[in-house]
């Protein structure tokens, strides 16, 4: 899937008051693409996942997946691609408590009344070391296995882009780490693009793409 964003702007206010979240974007994802987006604290990072993955609509600016404009989407049909095509991994880990993690991963699909794939559970299970951890709570799991059921909670619905806002923001330096090359290894391996915002610099450095934000505006880093 390929997504183009133009000129994509969030305004909020008006007059004095008026503030420029984020001022006329432009971005292309392709499959497999991986990109880290950095920039300090109140910079549009999170205004931007945002807008790229239909969380919240742009003031200005235009949006597509594959040449259609989601933005034109009722909101109805737009809860209902953001379930099927887009995966969302966040630093709060937000998986139900008294689930297990087989039902925290398998939500998705449970709320689009589709049968799970046991085949597909077991194989990103592997590829996230958790395939002991499917009947235990999420009180009984490490930081880092949380955010890896988390991981398989984007992925089981065969979404075509992840987006992951400070996917480590919650983790030692070390299980970020780890968490960060599980997302870059299973991204690759399964053919999905891979989208992160990060604040850490070493994060940001671990992506094919490096983009930079800054008081609302998007640039490219070279190198």
């Amino acid at each position: 899937m390929h997504i183009e964003a133009k000129e994509l702007s969030k305004i909020y206010g008006q007059g004095e008051g008026r503030v420029t979240a984020l001022d006329r974007a432009f971005l292309t994802i392709a499959p497999g693409d991986f990109i880290s987006i950095i920039g300090p604290s109140g910079s549009g990072k999170s205004t931007l996942l945002h807008l790229l993955s239909g969380l919240d609509r742009p003031t200005s600016g235009q949006l597509t997946y594959d040449g259609k404009d989601i933005y034109r989407l009722s909101d109805k049909e737009l809860s209902a691609f953001r379930r099927r095509r887009i995966g969302f991994i966040f630093q709060q880990f937000r998986l139900l408590p008294v689930l297990t993690a087989r039902e925290n991963i398998m939500m998705p699909l449970l709320l689009d009344k589709k049968q799970p794939d046991e085949g597909y559970l077991r194989e990103l299970a592997g590829l996230l070391g958790i395939q002991e951890r499917l009947t235990h709570l999420p009180h009984e799991l490490s930081g880092g296995q949380q955010q890896r059921v988390a991981i398989a909670r984007a992925l089981i619905a065969k979404p075509d882009v992840i987006f992951a806002d400070e996917p480590t923001g919650n983790l030692d330096s070390r299980s970020g780490g780890e968490v960060m090359e599980l997302l870059k290894t299973v991204g690759k391996d399964l053919g999905k693009a891979l989208v992160v915002i990060t604040h850490d610099s070493r994060i940001a450095a671990m992506a094919q793409r490096r983009l930079s934000i800054v008081d609302g505006v998007l640039s490219e880093v070279a190198g």
